[in-house]
């Protein structure tokens, strides 16, 4: 078993401590606080946990406290419905006794529907184009800085191939307009709620970007302060986060030292499989 995959199983692994209450612990990094989409996937997980027999179709949640990476995250569970068609669960991911992120999740039973109909999938190159090998080639890559070439190097649970590669050397993108390419780093077992539960945590990496790339900067650029503080997403049709999926994002509107970032997920046949949005915090620090 590789080590990303190990990483990320042992992340989305919780500890039952009693009914409705769970407890996650967080991978040993040089991370100041813990990863958004951590906190997401885990408490996604400790939902999951709780129901049976349907899967979750969407979540709506709040950033409210930057976690600890160096003590566990308890997860308490409120079961709030469990209905013919759909349940509905709020987690609570607490440390040091205060609450630090919260959520709400609905679980819907499969039914036929009169209405199908989906946006279409940008045309970008495929990922087999991006790889850390290719990007090499560039001639702009030995001027790209140490942190974006270990961005191709690292080994993470989730591996990202970015399509817009300028970006990262100051070329502005007018409309906001970025696609990067995502999967988990190994192959997961076929269980469709951990697939889920994946996405979740992969959906956080990157989306405040869209907010960046119009002024020709990146969430690394050190004058910048950025936190997520709420996160949605939409689960629309099946897939698995083991395959290649493109996060295609955009930010409609950025003030007052907040901007809203929006992402739609394909498989590559152009399938779309969920819909995310975020606003997030992006303040300059002051000198």
């Amino acid at each position: 078993m590789s080590k990303s995959l190990f990483d990320l199983i042992s992340i989305l692994d919780l500890e039952q401590l009693e009914v409705n209450l769970f407890r996650g612990n967080s991978p040993k990094t040089d991370w100041q606080r813990v990863f958004g989409g951590q906190v997401i996937g885990q408490a996604m997980v400790a939902a999951c946990r709780t129901v049976e027999g349907r899967l979750p179709h969407s979540l709506h949640c709040y950033f409210i406290l930057p976690g600890d990476p160096q003590i566990p995250i308890i997860y308490q569970v409120e079961r709030l419905r469990d209905g013919k068609s759909y349940s509905t669960r709020r987690v609570t991911a607490i440390q040091h006794g205060n609450a630090i992120f919260s959520i709400m999740v609905s679980f819907h039973a499969e039914e036929a529907s009169a209405f199908d109909h989906q946006d279409k999938m940008p045309d970008v190159p495929p990922p087999e184009k991006l790889t850390a090998e290719e990007v090499a080639k560039q001639p702009q890559f030995k001027e790209m800085p140490e942190f974006i070439r270990r961005y191709y190097e690292m080994d993470r649970p989730i591996e990202l191939r970015p399509v817009e590669i300028g970006r990262y050397f100051g070329q502005k993108v007018d409309d906001g307009r970025i696609n990067i390419w995502i999967r988990t780093a190994a192959k997961l077992p076929d269980d469709p709620a951990l697939h889920l539960c994946a996405l979740a945590y992969a959906s956080d990496f990157s989306l405040l970007d869209a907010i960046m790339a119009r002024y020709g900067r990146t969430l690394f650029d050190k004058r910048m302060m950025p936190a997520s503080l709420d996160h949605a997403m939409w689960f629309h049709r099946p897939f698995r986060a083991d395959e290649w999926l493109l996060y295609a994002q955009d930010s409609p509107s950025a003030q007052g030292g907040r901007g809203l970032s929006r992402g739609l997920i394909f498989k590559p046949d152009g399938t779309l499989v969920a819909s995310v949005a975020q606003e997030g915090s992006v303040r300059e620090r002051r000198t």
